[in-house]
């Protein structure tokens, strides 16, 4: 297992526990979201304070991610960003897009307020 979920009082963290999300693994956290979403959850962290390295594949998940909390009035916050994961959302400009927070402590604050 790539990633594991902890689900929280209102909502789930989604910890990576992959040095590169790319096309190999992106797939199983799409999954993984999709089913968290069926199962009723709209607030979900996802931390990738372990990934070093992130392509277009790892960035589609994490947009199905904002989009699936978004049409169900959920929130969806990122945390735990390496400077290379950093620099690749900024190029792209997700960071105008996505909430992005230092760690899952303040990841689940914003979920909680």
């Amino acid at each position: 297992m790539n990633f594991e979920t902890t689900q929280t009082n209102n909502g789930a963290v989604v910890n990576s526990k992959v040095e590169k999300l790319d096309a190999s693994n992106a797939s199983e956290l799409k999954s993984e979201l999709v089913l968290l979403n069926k199962n009723g959850i709209n607030n979900i962290v996802i931390d990738l304070s372990k990934t070093r390295y992130c392509d277009s594949s790892g960035l589609s998940a994490v947009l199905t991610a904002n989009r699936l909390c978004k049409d169900t009035n959920g929130q969806f916050v990122l945390c735990g960003l390496q400077d290379n994961v950093r620099k690749l959302i900024e190029i792209a400009q997700l960071d105008k897009v996505l909430t992005i927070t230092e760690n899952q402590e303040q990841a689940l604050e914003v979920i909680h307020q």
